[in-house]
């Protein structure tokens, strides 16, 4: 009986009184959380960077005579995906995602997909750089490429504290204290 109270609720509704945007922002609040938190940190402000920058690159190419030199399909197509795939990954950390799937080895995932990005950057870079002919937007391009490159490199390190400081060395997990 010493627990009874605990598991009743004294609150109470109509369902008649709730109109429907109330039942939609207890629905947001209860699924949808912003982490504000998140846009006040390095990584976040690098990824917004790496946006801004990716979105230069494609559009700079995008904006050129590609077609014509096969490299700058890669500088496309590498400048394009990780634009993409930077911006949903900014949205999921940002509602929050990470939090509600633990399960998920989120600092070794970012580690993974900043060191992939610095090294996939670095490639449509060298492509883009060796392939310029006069073109003042592939040269643009190209300054941009190795701009993003070092700034996914910057988030590669930080993925690196984050993964190390989490407990990412199994050596050190498996010794008694």
């Amino acid at each position: 009986m010493a627990d009874f109270p605990a598991k009743v609720s004294t609150e109470t509704s109509s369902p008649q009184s709730q109109s429907s945007g109330s039942r939609f922002q207890s629905f947001a609040s209860q699924y949808v959380s912003m982490d504000l938190g998140f846009l006040r940190t390095i990584p976040a402000g690098l990824m917004l960077v790496e946006i801004v920058l990716g979105l230069l690159v494609w559009a700079l190419i995008a904006a050129s005579a590609y077609s014509n030199i096969p490299a700058y399909g890669w500088v496309m197509f590498v400048s394009v995906i990780f634009w993409l795939l930077t911006i949903f990954l900014f949205f999921l950390i940002f509602f929050g995602v990470q939090g509600r799937t633990s399960f998920l080895p989120w600092p070794l995932m970012l580690l993974v997909f900043n060191a992939t990005a610095t090294i996939l950057y670095l490639s449509a870079f060298i492509a883009n750089a060796a392939s310029v002919h006069n073109d003042k937007h592939q040269g643009a391009a190209a300054f941009f490429a190795i701009v993003v490159t070092l700034v996914y490199g910057a988030s590669t390190f930080f993925a690196f504290l984050s993964w190390r400081g989490d407990g990412g060395n199994a050596a050190s997990n498996t010794v008694p204290a």
